[in-house]
């Protein structure tokens, strides 16, 4: 029986699955490393799917040694993976973002995990190197992998910017809910929900990497933070999945925002109370030091300096999300929906 799984194994290939909207400029450094692994058989086929591009994507990915696919109309990079599962030749769906190159090793490591069959998708984080070089381009990248190295292995959710998923089980589920989420947000997230409740494991493989070569203003990070995931995470998990404990929503999580709330009320407080100065000291220290993983992460990575911009940065992070958080608790409500308690 051993060698009779062992044999069905080694029939499975990886389809690499890559979305891309006007994305020319990154195909020379996104598709290089992938069709090397192409040439060196380490997967099947490489799939870029354009989504209605206005510029040269398919005509670039196509002389890189792409299979391209078009997507009928511009449906977003939900609607591009769905499209590619119907058509690839593989049983594990390798999902790259059109602005992440992925590191030499990725498709061992995914082979490996798909050893066990329970196993139905898994993922990765971006590496410790982004592109992009303003302050806030490294934070926001930073922080993405900061949480993904110190998840659990055992994943709730998932990530499509490099992650991969059992083709099988990707087709039972429907793939993603580009009904729900008609703009790119976390439609990955949802994935991954509806993976373990069908029965599927997810592990977070963190030396399965990829570098971000997105660049980043202060507010698109917020908007995107705001609107594409604490919206519609936080009215995911009040209707319908319950509150989760995993990556950047665990209880340790909810702590500490709690305390940048603090933190602000404090400061805010001494302008008309200055002899609170030590309860505002109090917090900032404890802030300092429940952050202090965090802060020394950033700090390896950049420096102090960088480190405190980030740390403080955070902390309006912290604050506009669970803005976000309480918005949405409201709005159910209001709308007479249910919560959900349990992850």
């Amino acid at each position: 029986m051993q060698q009779a799984s062992e044999h069905s194994y080694e029939t499975l290939g990886i389809s690499v699955v890559m979305p891309a909207y006007n994305a020319a400029h990154y195909m020379p450094l996104v598709l290089a490393p992938l069709i090397e692994m192409l040439h060196a058989g380490e997967v099947l086929e490489v799939l870029v799917v354009d989504d209605q591009s206005t510029d040269d994507t398919v005509a670039v990915a196509e002389k890189l040694g792409a299979t391209v696919l078009i997507n009928p109309v511009n449906g977003g990079p939900g609607a591009a993976r769905n499209l590619a599962a119907q058509q690839a030749k593989g049983d594990i769906l390798w999902f790259v973002d059109s602005d992440v190159i992925a590191w030499p090793g990725g498709p061992a490591q995914i082979e490996q995990a798909f050893r066990d069959p329970g196993v139905h998708a898994v993922f990765g984080s971006y590496d410790e190197t982004p592109a992009g070089k303003s302050w806030i381009s490294q934070y926001k990248n930073l922080t993405h992998r900061y949480y993904h190295q110190r998840a659990d292995q055992e994943a709730s959710t998932f990530w499509a910017g490099c992650g991969a998923v059992r083709k099988s089980a990707f087709l039972n589920i429907d793939g993603f809910d580009v009904v729900t989420f008609t703009r790119p947000s976390i439609e990955d997230i949802d994935l991954g929900y509806r993976i373990r409740s069908a029965g599927g494991r997810i592990l977070l493989l963190p030396d399965l990497l990829g570098k971000h070569l997105k660049v980043w203003t202060v507010k698109n990070v917020i908007h995107t933070d705001i609107f594409m995931r604490a919206i519609p995470w936080s009215r995911l998990m009040l209707t319908r999945e319950g509150i989760s404990n995993d990556l950047n929503v665990g209880p340790a999580e909810r702590a500490r925002a709690l305390f940048a709330g603090l933190l602000i009320l404090s400061v805010l407080a001494l302008i008309v109370l200055p002899g609170l100065w030590p309860v505002s000291v109090a917090v900032i220290l404890v802030t300092f030091a429940i952050n202090w993983p965090f802060f020394h992460f950033m700090q390896k990575n950049g420096g102090i300096l960088f480190a405190l911009a980030c740390l403080a940065f955070h902390q309006i992070y912290y604050i506009y999300s669970s803005g976000a958080f309480v918005w949405c608790i409201l709005e159910t409500i209001v709308n007479g929906k249910k919560f959900q308690t349990s992850s």
